[in-house]
């Protein structure tokens, strides 16, 4: 078989799923980083992180600052989680083989769906572009 071009797919071995408190810090801690793989514990846990502290969070400016009123803390709270959101986000598209860019068809009503299916399904068994060496 001299000449010929042939790629093997390399196995691609997932890394164990992430206990709550270490998906929400590798979340911080990978703050600006849009690179690589994440697998579906550290994106869920950390949905699952801004959802519960957003209702304490919603009642706290509703009590000090009326509900009529612009929410600071929850503000304060959102930009804050922003990036690490759009990141865990981008890094778990890669893991379905997705580019990150990708959650932005999510701004789109059809668009939803779609980016939701990518998230919710299983990661790629091998490795892809995003697989970081």
């Amino acid at each position: 078989m001299e000449g010929t071009n042939q790629t093997v797919d390399k196995v691609y071995t997932p890394q164990p799923a992430l206990s709550f408190k270490e998906a929400i810090s590798t979340c911080f801690k990978k703050y600006f980083d849009f690179s690589g793989r994440a697998r579906g514990s550290e994106y869920w846990y950390f949905i699952l992180f801004i959802t519960l502290i957003s209702f304490p969070i919603a009642i706290l400016d509703a009590v000090f600052f009326g509900s009529d009123s612009i929410a600071p803390i929850g503000l304060i709270f959102s930009l804050g989680t922003i990036v690490p959101s759009i990141a865990v986000a981008a890094r778990r598209l890669h893991d379905s083989g997705k580019s990150g860019w990708w959650q932005l068809l999510s701004l789109t009503v059809i668009g939803i769906p779609v980016v939701l299916y990518w998230v919710i399904r299983k990661g790629d068994d091998r490795e892809n572009e995003y697989t970081q060496k």
